[in-house]
């Protein structure tokens, strides 16, 4: 009887033992982070976008596979998979939101609007006039937050009249759809007709209107100029094979554009924009609430040139903007 009492007994501790190991071990795992991250459709300025932010966030120490999990979606231009990425990423109650562009941006906030899921926004050329934001230089009292990259545009203005002498018309080629370009072209046309310039606009709803927009200009311009639009740059080489054609320079406001056959531009540099994204994200997770930290502007841009498409079509690069430029492509 003694024995079987003991031996039972023995088993209820045993028992008791394991329970509390396991609930040890519960305990003490590290505790796995899901960040949600929407990018509106695939091209090498975004993708830079992105890539800065995943390498950032990993020296920040956030690893993938051990401490979180990067939800990584892409809407391929359509606004309304922006949106159904963004409700799913607040259906399942994710740890944070990354937003690449302003759509993406749009949606993210729009569905965590009312939520305690913070909006971390990165590649929009204007957070306040896509309603994203109030005002750049204040907390936002929200949990929405990000890196506002606006345009130099009248730089980039000042470039184009440089390197075509005599220019007279300038096309505007954009999205209408797209808060940042409109804001980005209104930009342009006030700074361009101020100094006497004609422009002539030619907007496009999908990338497959990009090459006949670019049709529809030929004639009447003496140089092209496409804002960060990400509907355009995901057609760039239908668009620069019409320009090509008729020995018409194009000027973007994005520096992957000019590696990809564009002739120039002063243009935020993305992969660090994506950096200085997680770095805020970063201090969010770690405690900092979204709401209590100040948007912040780009920190870098960058003078390219492409002198192999400027040759193409024969264009000459005035000296005094090879000696300025941060970066050259052969």
């Amino acid at each position: 009887m003694i024995n079987r009492i003991t031996r039972n007994l023995l088993l209820v501790l045993i028992s008791l033992a394991m329970v509390l190991v396991v609930g040890g071990c519960g305990e003490n795992k590290k505790e796995v982070l899901k960040i949600g991250v929407t990018q509106f459709v695939a091209h090498p300025a975004l993708d830079l976008d992105r890539k800065g932010f995943l390498d950032q966030m990993k020296e920040e120490g956030f690893i993938e596979g051990e401490n979180v999990v990067f939800d990584i979606q892409n809407s391929q231009g359509d606004p309304n998979l922006a949106k159904t990425i963004a409700d799913k990423f607040v259906a399942d109650k994710v740890d944070a939101i990354l937003a690449i562009t302003t759509p993406s941006s749009q949606a993210a906030a729009q569905a965590a609007k009312g939520t305690d899921i913070p909006v971390v926004f990165i590649a929009v050329s204007d957070a306040v006039g896509a309603g994203l934001i109030k005002a750049v230089d204040k907390p936002t009292g929200t949990n929405v937050t990000g890196v506002y990259s606006a345009d130099p545009v009248e730089q980039q203005m000042d470039l184009i009249m440089e390197m075509v002498p005599g220019i007279k018309q300038l096309g505007l080629i954009y999205n209408a759809g797209e808060a940042n370009s409109v804001s980005n072209i209104n930009r342009a046309k006030a700074y361009v007709e101020s100094k006497g310039l004609k422009t002539v606009e030619a907007s496009v709803a999908s990338s497959n209107e990009v090459q006949a927009a670019a049709q529809s200009l030929m004639g009447r311009v003496d140089a092209v100029f496409v804002p960060q639009d990400n509907t355009v740059i995901s057609a760039l080489e239908a668009l620069l094979k019409v320009l090509e054609d008729n020995n018409i320079p194009l000027f973007t406001g994005d520096t992957e554009s000019v590696k990809r056959g564009a002739v120039a531009t002063i243009g935020n540099d993305e992969y660090d924009c994506g950096r200085q994204g997680a770095t805020m994200l970063a201090r969010i997770l770690r405690g900092e609430k979204a709401g209590e930290i100040v948007p912040e502007e780009i920190r870098k841009r960058t003078l390219m040139i492409n002198k192999t498409a400027a040759e193409k079509i024969g264009l000459a690069i005035p000296d005094s903007v090879l000696k300025r430029a941060d970066e050259i492509v052969e």
